[in-house]
């Protein structure tokens, strides 16, 4: 069993995650933005219809687990296989994000642990920040706050979706990160046990002075949210990331 020291503390493989929640508002971006923006990855964005990618934005709240208790705020792009790019289509893609299979980068990733923040950055490449949270996950209505030295990241409010029926299924998803020139994979596994709802929309966002907030306005992000999601309770592990072949900058060629 693999162990890496952490600030001091012994952190062994894999990192298990017994209680989270979170919310998630999906918008549609730019697909040349977002290309050009990750270009150094290596990776390609997953167009939804010509010239659109998906960009989710999503708070967590971690209540219990292997690197503590913290809040999490993701700024995360869909991807295409990485294994074989450009060769997607848009109908596969909207497949695969119908049966929630689809990769995603974790582009941006402000927390508010130094402890987690250090393990993020040192064991999985994530891209982690400190940032200030304000954040309420147990109101009907969810709301977070995030920023950083006083600037405003971005204000995300989620409105109550329809409740899905509780599952124990175990997904396997892909996670991405590029972190000091490197692309690292990283297979997170996800059980979501209780109380959560999904719509079409339901989300009202503002953004702030922050660089992160300028990012996402280069983004174009659509007027409204394609949907919103909530989960009560989640639990999660994650494996060891995996260092990709030395990436090859992608040339932004979407329409």
């Amino acid at each position: 069993m693999t162990a890496y020291e952490v600030l001091g503390t012994e952190v062994q493989m894999p990192v298990r995650i017994r209680h989270a929640s979170c919310f998630v508002a999906g918008y549609t971006a730019s697909a040349p933005a977002a290309q050009a923006m990750i270009a150094d990855t290596g990776l390609r964005v997953m167009q939804v219809r010509p010239g659109r990618t998906m960009c989710m934005l999503v708070f967590v709240d971690y209540v219990d687990g292997d690197l503590g208790p913290y809040n999490e705020f993701g700024v995360c792009l869909l991807l295409e296989d990485p294994d074989t790019p450009g060769k997607a289509t848009i109908s596969g893609n909207l497949r695969t994000l119908a049966t929630g299979q689809a990769r995603a980068l974790v582009h941006r990733l402000p927390v508010d642990g130094d402890f987690t923040l250090a393990a993020g950055r040192g064991i999985w490449g994530f891209p982690k920040t400190l940032a200030d949270f304000d954040v309420d996950h147990a109101s009907a209505t969810k709301r977070g706050v995030v920023s950083e030295a006083g600037k405003l990241i971005v204000a995300l409010t989620v409105r109550p979706g329809i409740k899905v029926p509780d599952s124990d299924a175990t997904a396997v998803l892909r996670a991405y990160s590029y972190l000091d020139g490197v692309t690292r994979e990283t297979p997170w596994v996800l059980n979501r046990t209780g109380d959560t709802r999904t719509r079409l929309g339901g989300a009202s966002m503002q953004l702030g002075s922050h660089p992160i907030a300028d990012e996402l306005r280069r983004l174009r992000l659509s007027r409204h949210a394609l949907m919103t999601s909530s989960v009560g309770h989640i639990e999660m592990t994650f494996e060891e990331a995996q260092e990709r072949s030395s990436p090859q900058t992608i040339a932004d060629d979407l329409e």
